[in-house]
């Protein structure tokens, strides 16, 4: 597994989702607050609806803008519940999480930023 992730979320059909070829995700939503704290998280990224950076880890990293903090613990299936202190909101992460940790971190730090072209698509 990966120290820090990438992936770009974007918006469908009016919800937060992305996509991840390498654990087989496809329009893996956010909801349950996770949506709303995006919402804010963006709010000074043009065109995030279209497409964003999201950098996260369990592990600080110097450019983390966010911290979600682990708040109540779920299982595998039904996820766990984090709390934006900074955005003073919580949200719930399902179990997608675990595609990424091996258990549900205590902390994941977070960056958001504007989509920029990839690398090989020159």
């Amino acid at each position: 597994m990966n120290t820090i992730n990438v992936i770009t979320i974007y918006n469908y059909n009016g919800t937060w989702v992305f996509d991840d070829e390498s654990t087989g995700l496809v329009r893996e939503a956010f909801v349950s607050g996770a949506d709303v704290i995006i919402d804010l998280m963006v709010r000074d990224i043009p065109n995030a609806k279209k497409g964003f950076t999201c950098i996260f880890s369990k592990n600080t990293f110097p450019s983390h803008q966010y911290e979600l903090k682990l708040k109540m613990r779920g299982d595998e299936q039904h996820g766990n519940w984090y709390t934006c202190e900074k955005l003073g909101l919580d949200g719930w992460l399902c179990g997608s999480l675990y595609k990424y940790f091996e258990k549900e971190p205590d902390s994941i730090f977070i960056q958001v930023k504007q989509k920029t072209e990839d690398y090989n698509n020159e």
